[in-house]
């Protein structure tokens, strides 16, 4: 039985991460004691086709930038949140955006903490921030920085300023590295390929899956190998879904993006993605 108080917001906050019930979101928050992470988990356990994977949701509202230096060797993304779509469409507030971004740019910040400290004609932008915050009466913020170098990136803004993404690449290649920051901003994959995703995601994954099928009546009286194996095989499932080189390619799904990254000659070194959820 949980010990915490589950709120309207908790509820909310599982619906919008995962597409399921408000009902169903209660239960699970309740089973897990309100450990979040947990309810999703416990949400698939019931067989529910949930649409979050992990919970990195950003602000609900905002504006995110993603933009390179001219040699195209640092990418930075930025994303500063507000609380209605009104500001966050706003031409000015974008512009605002777009400043703080030429900012983490030209003073090669590495965090947000850092970019706020970064002064711009002589006021610091942590400042600017409150200034504005004023001016609009929405509370705003530096929510989310990632910065990528490598002998070259790619740079990707998809959704009117919703996802931000950065591609680093082994070498120069502009078509293809846009070709799969697009391919990031549309299919969120976990990681680069099986071998880079983190060693926890993979046992929360197994774990889930093994789980399920302890559950699954057709597995009763089913050797415990035979039950490992099958649950490799869902793994591998899982890897093609959810990794990048696995995936199918979204511009011709007759080949992979392993298969069109060889096609170029060129490799992908990591990624960074950041989205408005």
């Amino acid at each position: 039985m949980s010990t915490v108080t589950i709120t309207a917001q908790d509820i909310n906050k599982l619906r919008q991460a995962t597409g399921a019930g408000m009902l169903d979101c209660r239960k699970a928050l309740t089973e897990t004691n309100g450990d979040f992470e947990a309810a999703i988990d416990w949400l698939r356990k019931q067989g529910q086709k949930v649409a979050a994977k992990r919970s990195d949701r950003e602000a609900k509202e905002g504006v995110v930038i993603a933009q390179t230096t001219a040699d195209n060797t640092t990418g930075i993304v930025v994303c500063v949140s507000c609380e209605t779509d009104f500001v966050s469409k706003n031409e000015d507030f974008i512009a605002f955006v777009k400043s703080i971004a030429d900012a983490a740019i030209e003073s090669n910040v590495n965090s947000a903490e850092e970019l706020n400290e970064v002064a711009v004609n002589g006021t610091k932008i942590a400042e600017l921030i409150n200034d504005k915050l004023a001016a609009i009466g929405e509370k705003i913020g530096i929510t989310k920085f990632e910065k990528v170098t490598a002998p070259y990136v790619a740079s990707y803004i998809h959704g009117a300023n919703r996802i931000g993404v950065l591609v680093a690449l082994d070498k120069e290649a502009a078509e293809a590295g846009k070709d799969v920051a697009m391919q990031v901003a549309a299919l969120s994959p976990v990681a680069v390929d099986a071998d880079s995703v983190p060693a926890d995601v993979v046992a929360r994954e197994k774990a889930v899956i093994m789980d399920i099928m302890k559950e699954d009546p057709k597995m009763a009286g089913k050797p415990e190998e035979m039950i490992a194996k099958i649950a490799e095989g869902k793994l591998g499932a899982f890897f093609k879904e959810q990794t990048l080189t696995a995936q199918a390619f979204v511009k011709d799904g007759s080949k992979s993006v392993g298969d069109y990254l060889k096609e170029n000659g060129v490799k992908v070194l990591e990624f960074k993605r950041v989205a408005l959820g």
